[in-house]
């Protein structure tokens, strides 16, 4: 049976993020503090007044030992800030299940945790001696949160443990490069690249839901990236009228963008994404380590969406960032939680705020489509952010010298900041028409007018012509 074991300092959140795991994996959640006063009959305080540390850390290994005996089913275990320190609880652990540690938070955080729970912790804080001690263990969570309806755990080493025998969808190009790696079998194996993001993709994975006999009970997990992710939330969400579904995205572009926001779908002629479905995962988690992996120029990708995030946000937190370099799962986990943030407020697009997200993509939809799909999303991204603040400052809603100082950002993460020569500038017009936010010719667009500005206009596509060739 599979065992998850979440540790780390005291107050840094294994209780919490056990239940919400378990939870959203369907599974048991224990809490070994629990077990241990149901065999004492007293209390962890009134055990250490007592009886003294050594006493309960025997009978934390004794409880521990039952625990892993137990195979009455899968689980999730919280364990006590100290039950590692013994070389053979943590054998027995590895041995017999994965063990996640939970980065500690800052001391001011600690303390906070633990003022608040006075009384509850006989041993206070001791992260500090402690840090060697957990830093050896290699299977990390950086940071966890709720996204609408979703649990969003970002880490490095979770995806293996997490993904065990269950159904897996993956990409093609993901599946040869880990699916050995972690121990994976996919139901079914779907074409890489956006071409590919069809409603007859949709109808495959829909057969071999129905080869697996996957009902309503059962989750089926995406395996890679933004693509991926939307074809298999979509097909869950209309499988026998939907079934629930973990996302593992692994290029930084899903990672910080479509992972959490709920939008599924798949493209038509007509448009990208224009059948779709609300269907937010189960669980999503962010797993850095399948960035080791990743082209440069994938990584530049998705440093596109992380400074849309940074001008939404009106926070500059990767300025500098050179090409090619890979961020932690905490830079991460600080990105992504701008766009959770809006999602939480506005999860279906009804107060306008959840438009905001859209910065830069009405013209970098066109001018990707246009490209035939050989923009990479990021890159159309990149050059959509920096149109539209073209577009904002011609509109006197942003300084002149604004959309150079954005071309600038995203220039010096490697990405492209102008539209090819090749595309038909006379063409981008009518191709933004197509855009899901229109009422007849009128298109909105999220305009970036300064660091923290992002705006909502309403611009009409028929009375006038934002770009033509010469």
């Amino acid at each position: 049976m599979k065992k998850i074991f979440l540790y780390g300092a005291p107050a840094s959140g294994k209780t919490t993020l056990g239940r919400r795991l378990a939870a959203a994996l369907g599974t048991r959640f224990v809490d070994l503090d629990d077990a241990i006063v149901a065999r004492a009959g007293a209390s962890i305080p009134e055990i250490f007044a007592a009886r003294g540390e050594a006493a309960f850390r025997d009978l934390e290994s004794s409880a521990l030992a039952a625990v892993v005996g137990d195979d009455s089913g899968d689980m999730v275990v919280s364990l006590g800030g100290g039950t590692l320190l013994r070389d053979a609880n943590r054998a027995l652990c590895e041995k017999n299940g994965a063990v996640f540690c939970i980065d500690t938070p800052t001391a001011e955080e600690l303390a906070r945790r633990i003022g608040a729970a006075a009384g509850s912790r006989p041993l206070g804080d001791r992260a500090k001696e402690r840090a060697a001690h957990y830093a050896s263990f290699p299977s990390r969570v950086a940071a966890f949160f709720e996204a609408q309806d979703s649990l969003v755990v970002v880490g490095r080493g979770l995806a293996a443990a997490l993904l065990e025998e269950r159904a897996v969808v993956a990409d093609a190009t993901v599946a040869k490069l880990w699916q050995d790696r972690l121990g994976v079998e996919p139901l079914k194996t779907i074409p890489s690249g956006e071409e590919h993001k069809t409603p007859a993709t949709v109808a495959a994975l829909w057969h071999a839901f129905a080869a697996r006999g996957l009902g309503r009970r059962d989750a089926v997990c995406a395996l890679g990236g933004g693509v991926t992710g939307d074809l298999t939330g979509f097909a869950a969400a209309t499988w026998m009228r939907g079934i629930p579904w973990i996302n593992f995205p692994t290029t930084l572009l899903a990672m910080v963008d479509a992972s959490t926001g709920g939008k599924t779908g798949c493209d038509l002629p007509e448009g990208k994404n224009l059948a779709g479905a609300f269907h937010f995962p189960r669980l999503v988690v962010v797993d850095a380590d399948f960035l080791s992996t990743l082209p440069e120029e994938l990584l530049a990708a998705g440093r596109a969406e992380m400074i849309k995030h940074e001008v939404i946000a009106g926070v500059r937190a990767g300025e500098g960032t050179a090409r090619g370099a890979v961020p932690t799962a905490a830079e991460i986990a600080a990105n992504l939680s701008v766009k959770v943030g809006i999602v939480r407020e506005d999860p279906f697009e009804r107060t306008g705020l959840r438009m905001k997200l859209n910065c830069g993509h009405t013209v970098g939809h066109a001018v990707e489509k246009l490209s035939g799909y050989t923009l990479a999303h990021g890159e159309a991204v990149a050059i959509g952010c920096v149109e539209e603040a073209r577009i904002a400052a011609a509109r006197s809603l942003a300084p002149a010298d604004w959309p150079a100082e954005l071309a600038a950002r995203f220039a010096a993460a490697g990405l492209p900041t102008e539209i090819p020569p090749e595309i038909d500038r006379n063409r981008i017009d009518e191709t933004m028409k197509g855009d899901k936010k229109r009422a007849g010719d009128v298109v909105a667009f999220a305009l970036p007018c300064g660091w923290g500005d992002v705006r909502i206009e309403n611009i009409d596509l028929g009375a006038e012509t934002l770009f033509h060739s010469g």
